[in-house]
């Protein structure tokens, strides 16, 4: 299967401070018959829609329940601007081939924060 650059765009993230239940922005889908695939996250771009500071944090829900973590946790993003979080790094997320890791995204003001996350997919 040949690797599929994708973009995935989420507005208006509802507000959660558990990132467990923050918003599932990205999962990594399985392959054909459920093969497992890796997948490559090359930008995640916070865009604060408000006129006033707002607080956010990006979370890596791993595939098998362990070992989740946050990539950015508690980050200031200033009124009205755009904060990339990846900043030239990459992160592999994989699928199992019965379940993916999820990107997730949470924020403490509600429908302040529009999420854009750049992926290569099929890796």
């Amino acid at each position: 299967m040949a690797s599929t650059f994708k973009r995935v765009a989420k507005a208006s993230v509802t507000a959660s401070q558990n990132a467990g239940s923050a918003d599932a922005i990205y999962t990594v889908p399985a392959g054909a018959s459920s093969t497992a695939l890796n997948s490559i996250i090359i930008g995640i771009s916070l865009c604060n829609k408000t006129s006033s500071d707002i607080t956010a944090g990006v979370y890596l829900s791993n595939y098998d329940g362990t070992n989740n973590a946050y990539i950015a946790k508690g980050v200031t993003v200033p009124a009205n601007t755009t904060l990339e979080i990846m900043q030239g790094n990459k992160l592999v997320v994989m699928n199992s081939g019965s379940a993916g890791d999820v990107i997730r995204v949470e924020t403490n003001t509600s429908t302040s924060l529009d999420v854009v996350l750049s992926v290569l997919e099929n890796v």
